[in-house]
């Protein structure tokens, strides 16, 4: 009996091992979540976006910061850069993803996301974000990092040359968790400022105005450095600014572009838009600099780069080319003012003009996006009006400026906020890290 049935039971054996597993019932999905519905075109596009923006930090903000300090703060400024980088990363996985991306709790009213996706708890291969169905959600964990990884380190660059590195390191720690997630919700993740029909299309506001408002009370709460209007600051390898200068162009394409989420027509206009107003915008700066200081100079024409890219930001996918021009024509004088001007005239030190280009260019920007955006780029535009702007504005001034006071408190208060006098003269990549870049 054995024999006969033996020949069975395998036959039995091996259709089991071939029959598919029984699936297990899926896990239901969380309140931000979409089934993947997979493009694979704009998941390349945004993979590639993904890279291209992370570049912007390191090495191109490292790069275009490093080149603007004293030779003996060069390594604590690409420190600055570097730990951001690091602790976001680690952070953006805990909760910041869950905070700035997940459904907001009915007693936050769209002010915060909840914590339904910390540590990426429900978080697979086969969802994606509601707002970007197309893309797996993992991608777009991966993209919005970027975004969040930039900017604590944009406001490195107002406290340069004299904080801390344990102050830093808290103080993104903190800034990243209270400052940026919350704002990042309310404008990106399903808050009240989304909802209000504040338009922001790649971080005019949530990137850049809040940066530059937090390098401002930065540079107000720790004073001035030693010797700040007598001694000569100049900038020690202007070679390594154009280089990052040319890396933040680079990068910024995926910044921009890839915030159409999409490789389509929207993303085309973003990218073209993104390249016109930074040369308009060069343009302008270098007009104002050389009518002021009868010449031109390379600081100035990368400065007003960086401006045009800052302004056209918030703006990117939702003008046509025209209204990027003039927005890039107005940036350039404009964050030429706010770097050279204003704070000659409130006698702050901003070190690297966080404030003056990333504030004011950021400030500019959105207002005109609600001038110049039109529903014939963008469907989303129609909406668009310079009132909202202003309250999206006002919002994340204060928010940033108050939260960002706060934790400039804690940091003093625990870790410390300054270096000593003795060790700022003799700088800060000794000091702080006991390393020198040698003549």
């Amino acid at each position: 009996m054995r024999r006969l049935l033996a020949p069975v039971l395998a036959f039995l054996a091996a259709g089991l091992a071939a029959a598919p597993a029984l699936a297990a019932p899926a896990a239901p999905l969380l309140a931000h979540q979409a089934p993947l519905e997979l493009n694979e075109a704009s998941s390349a596009w945004i993979l590639t976006s993904t890279a291209l923006v992370l570049l912007m930090t390191l090495p191109g903000l490292a790069l275009f910061y490093g080149g603007m300090v004293r030779r003996k703060n060069v390594i604590a400024t690409i420190a600055h850069s570097t730990a951001a980088l690091c602790i976001v990363t680690v952070l953006w996985f805990i909760a910041g993803y869950s905070l700035s991306f997940g459904s907001s709790a009915e007693a936050t009213n769209g002010f915060i996301g909840g914590f339904q996706a910390a540590f990426l708890n429900g978080v697979t291969p086969s969802t994606a974000h509601s707002l970007a169905p197309g893309l797996p959600e993992f991608l777009w964990i991966a993209y919005q990092l970027t975004f969040a990884i930039i900017t604590p380190a944009l406001i490195a660059g107002a406290f340069a040359e004299r904080m801390k590195f344990s102050a830093s390191v808290l103080f993104f720690t903190l800034w990243h968790l209270i400052v940026y997630a919350p704002i990042c919700h309310q404008v990106w993740g399903g808050g009240w400022m989304g909802s209000l029909g504040v338009l922001d299309f790649a971080g005019g506001a949530v990137v850049h105005v809040n940066a530059g408002v937090a390098g401002l009370v930065a540079a107000l709460v720790l004073g001035p450095r030693h010797g700040f209007g007598r001694d000569n600051m100049a900038p020690h390898n202007l070679a390594f600014t154009a280089i990052g200068t040319g890396l933040l162009f680079v990068g910024w394409l995926g910044f921009n572009a890839g915030s159409a989420w999409a490789a389509d027509g929207i993303a085309g206009v973003a990218a073209f838009n993104t390249m016109l107003a930074a040369a308009a915008a060069a343009i302008g700066w270098t007009a104002v600099e050389w009518i002021d200081h009868k010449r031109p100079t390379l600081l100035g024409l990368l400065s007003g780069v960086v401006a045009g890219l800052v302004g056209v930001t918030p703006a990117a996918g939702l003008v046509d080319p025209k209204g990027a021009f003039i927005i890039g024509l107005v940036s350039g004088p404009a964050c030429y003012a706010g770097a050279v001007w204003l704070k000659r005239a409130l006698k702050y030190d901003d070190s690297l003009d966080a404030f003056g280009v990333h504030g004011v260019g950021g400030i500019v920007g959105a207002v005109l996006t609600g001038v110049f955006a039109t529903a014939a780029i963008n469907p989303v535009a129609e909406a668009a009006n310079v009132v909202n702007q202003i309250i999206g504005l006002l919002a994340v001034i204060a928010w940033s400026g108050v939260g960002t006071f706060a934790i400039l408190m804690v940091c003093k208060f625990t870790t410390g906020l300054r270096v000593t006098k003795e060790e700022e003269i003799e700088g800060l990549d000794y000091t702080q890290h006991g390393e020198t870049i040698h003549q």
